[in-house]
């Protein structure tokens, strides 16, 4: 077993965390404060490649593999929650595209998102229906070469600014989940709408929309995969979300840690630095193994995926463990700094907020715990 990252691996990630200090720390409170995201820095990163890290050349990709796509979303995480979120969320539908599309599909769709500045959106959240996706009522009815599409999907990162969003609706509504299939729909069709941009509680520089459909006609060609295929195919596009989003948890924290060892070395109470004290430094202590058990999860998960082994439940114990990792050294990192890590101008109540966003979205942590027990019962 290795544990040493190859050359390839330490290049992109040694280009990441130069990327992100220099280029993405420097504007992240701005777009936490302004809610805004920064086409700017996606284009950046399609430019470097990291927005077609682990796809093909041959449709527009960078190469490498999922290590190095998680590499990636670590680093951006320590500097910014809100551009690993983006950047590891927009890929789920290229690589929906790359899984299950026609090669037709691959070449008009892929080049631009990956390589070329372009953002993907994943609809799949409905109003009445987020961890129930029985509950799903947006329907995609044929009519002749068209597919009509009608309803409302919420919490839609990138669903605004999105060239191509992936949507998931019933085409046999009467079957309920196996009637439901994926289709691609471009920015501009017509009866295709945006909601306003949420105002959320952290994660405030990556955009979150609730899209509609009123009367939306795509064509047929469209499909994604196979026809009453959709809840599968999410599930699986979910499995891939899930090492991203773990990332993201291991940047956080890490980022917690951080910030919090300078904070102990240089606080001085009662004549010494705060962290000789032995209750805060046992705070550093488990911080750091915490830290170390969720890189474990979150590299094995990715090295599964690249090696084309099962990874689902690894995906799902990397993304709850990883959930609950950011938020206990966020959380943890506050309480070090006391009153001034509850300052809007301190790194750490930013972390706190971005972090909390983790236990929910890409399915919850309650959710995350039931296929976890299912997969070690055995169960279906």
């Amino acid at each position: 077993m290795d544990f040493q990252l190859s050359e390839e691996q330490q290049l992109i990630q040694q280009a990441a965390r130069d990327f992100a200090l220099k280029e993405v720390e420097p504007k992240a409170a701005e777009l936490d404060r302004k809610h805004e995201f920064s086409h700017e820095l996606f284009k950046r990163m399609a430019d470097l490649g990291f927005t077609g890290t682990c796809f093909p050349e041959e449709y527009g990709g960078s190469g490498g593999d999922d290590i190095s796509k998680a590499l990636i979303v670590e680093e951006l995480a320590k500097r910014c929650a809100s551009t690993a979120a983006t950047l590891s969320i927009t890929q789920i539908t290229p690589y929906g595209i790359l899984k299950f599309g026609t090669e037709a599909q691959k070449k008009k769709f892929l080049p631009p998102l990956l390589s070329g500045g372009n953002l993907a959106a994943f609809a799949l959240t409905e109003p009445q229906a987020g961890s129930d996706a029985a509950a799903a009522r947006t329907t995609a009815l044929a009519d002749g070469d068209h597919f009509v599409l009608n309803g409302n999907k919420c919490f839609i990162t990138g669903g605004a600014i999105a060239k191509t969003t992936l949507v998931f609706a019933l085409t046999e509504p009467e079957k309920g989940l196996r009637g439901m299939s994926a289709i691609l729909v471009e920015k501009g069709t017509p009866g295709f709408s945006a909601g306003k941009v949420e105002d959320k509680l952290g994660l405030c520089g990556s955009e979150t929309v609730e899209l509609f459909f009123k009367d939306c006609r795509v064509p047929k060609d469209h499909l994604l995969g196979a026809p009453g295929k959709g809840f599968p195919m999410a599930m699986e596009l979910l499995d891939f979300a899930r090492i991203g989003v773990a990332a993201q948890g291991l940047g956080i924290a890490e980022r917690a840690l951080e910030e919090s060892v300078t904070y102990l070395n240089n606080r001085v109470q009662f004549g010494k630095p705060i962290g000789a004290q032995q209750g805060l430094s046992w705070y550093a202590a488990e911080m750091k193994v915490r830290i170390e058990a969720l890189r474990g999860l979150v590299y094995k998960a990715a090295w599964l995926k690249s090696a084309k082994l099962p990874f689902s439940l690894d995906a799902a114990v990397a993304k709850y463990y990883g959930a609950e990792t950011a938020c206990f050294c966020a959380d943890t990192a506050l309480q070090i700094h006391g009153g001034y890590g509850y300052m809007k101008d301190m790194p750490i109540e930013r972390l706190f907020r971005d972090s909390r966003l983790l236990k929910i979205y890409e399915g919850t942590s309650e959710v995350h715990k039931l296929v976890i027990a299912r997969g070690v019962l055995g169960l279906k």
